[in-house]
């Protein structure tokens, strides 16, 4: 055989082999499932920063419990801050489910939470919405793809306004916060104070992320309400209260009560200034043998004490995967029917119920800020006054003229 012939017949083997590596290769790709992507879009930044903080590394807890991976596919995080713009927020989520994103969470601001769930119901796709507080994601805005997981305006004023007004607070005045949260907020608990014969004698609204609260407590002084509610969150209330404590407003013998308080926000104030403050949860740390063990897994991956938001992406999340896995595919309709099906169970939720209008119904807990003798340590910052069942925490069905719902 001839040389030239050697080396023709040389390149044909080589590209012979060649082809069968790419096709091999090709055909391995094909049959490696495509992975399941979800997202956390949450205020990593700004008034609500220290409250979003972790809810990635709750998701990834998630993730770890169905063994990273649902009907063979391995499933991936993506994460973004949408700076509590609800345009920035709008536009990352299109981005997302256009790529292939196949559920959000997380989406804490009121504003942010309603424009991601159009965004949602425009593309067919889910949204479990975990740090909202606005109830009208159950009621006008409630989506056959959107879920309200952990708290509500409504669930938030009826667990504490009651309580609040049965203890003598039936004169209030409100600081709220100008947005869609703050005024759903001051809406639900006024109903509260005056069905239970109370009154409402005045209020002051303040942009999101104000620095100087001082204008709104002395109109709050000048009322002479028994009660100054802060229909606010965040850095909002901490310096509210912290501004409060310096111009005497509980030393001159009115009362303040912050209608969401999270654990960052009574450790930043600390127990000498929070003590006494009665909260609406869904969780908290030290509630039972299964928050604790949670609770040390998640500061294994994050080294803070967990709230009401990262604990609800991490039981949105899991109640989404094992419904996903229940239901043999990842078809938003069919997740969400599976979901609706299943009863909600983790270490966070007992035989919780998620509602044709998309209200996850489940036990809220009514807790007080302990003293600084009370307390046994730095994270031990709050005491058990009440259980509330969901059934008596949550808006009944009929009443949130939720589209979905045929009257």
């Amino acid at each position: 055989m001839r040389v030239s012939n050697v080396v023709r017949l040389g390149a044909l083997l080589a590209a012979g082999v060649g082809m069968t590596v790419v096709g091999i290769a090709a055909i391995a790709q094909a049959q490696t499932p495509a992975p399941l992507k979800i997202g956390v879009l949450a205020g990593l930044s700004g008034v609500y920063a220290d409250v979003a903080q972790g809810q990635v590394e709750a998701m990834q807890l998630a993730v770890d419990d169905v063994g990273g991976k649902v009907l063979g596919r391995p499933i991936e995080i993506v994460s973004a801050d949408h700076q509590n713009k609800p345009d920035v927020a709008a536009g990352i989520a299109r981005r997302w489910y256009d790529e292939g994103v196949k559920m959000i969470s997380g989406l804490d601001t009121s504003s942010v939470g309603l424009a991601v769930r159009k965004v949602a119901q425009e593309k067919g796709q889910i949204d479990l919405n975990v740090g909202s507080a606005s109830a009208d994601l159950t009621g006008p805005a409630c989506s056959a793809t959107g879920a309200h997981w952990v708290y509500d305006t409504y669930a938030l004023a009826h667990v504490s306004g009651n309580a609040i007004v049965k203890d003598g607070g039936d004169t209030w005045f409100f600081i709220t916060a100008d947005y869609a949260f703050g005024k759903s907020m001051e809406d639900e608990t006024t109903k509260i104070v005056q069905a239970a014969g109370g009154k409402v004698l005045g209020g002051v609204k303040h942009p999101l992320s104000t620095q100087d609260f001082s204008s709104y407590i002395l109109q709050a002084q000048a009322s002479k309400a028994k009660i100054v509610g802060l229909a606010n969150a965040g850095m909002d209330t901490v310096n509210a209260i912290k501004q409060a404590a310096e111009f005497g407003l509980v030393k001159g013998g009115q009362r303040m009560t912050a209608l969401i308080v999270f654990e960052s926000d009574v450790q930043s104030l600390g127990l000498p200034v929070a003590q006494g403050l009665v909260l609406t949860t869904a969780f908290y740390w030290d509630l039972n043998d299964e928050t604790r063990a949670w609770t040390k897994r998640f500061r294994a991956k994050k080294d803070k004490l967990p709230n009401l938001t990262t604990a609800g992406v991490y039981s949105a999340t899991l109640h989404y995967l094992k419904a996903m896995q229940a239901a043999g595919t990842d078809d938003p309709k069919a997740v969400m029917a599976k979901m609706r099906e299943m009863p909600v169970n983790d270490m966070m939720t007992k035989n919780g119920k998620l509602r044709e209008d998309g209200r996850l119904v489940r036990d809220m807990y009514l807790f007080q800020v302990k003293s600084p003798a009370e307390s046994k340590g730095k994270d031990d910052i709050y005491k058990l006054i009440a259980t509330v069942p969901g059934d008596q925490a949550y808006r009944p069905l009929k009443d949130g003229h939720c589209p979905l719902i045929k009257s």
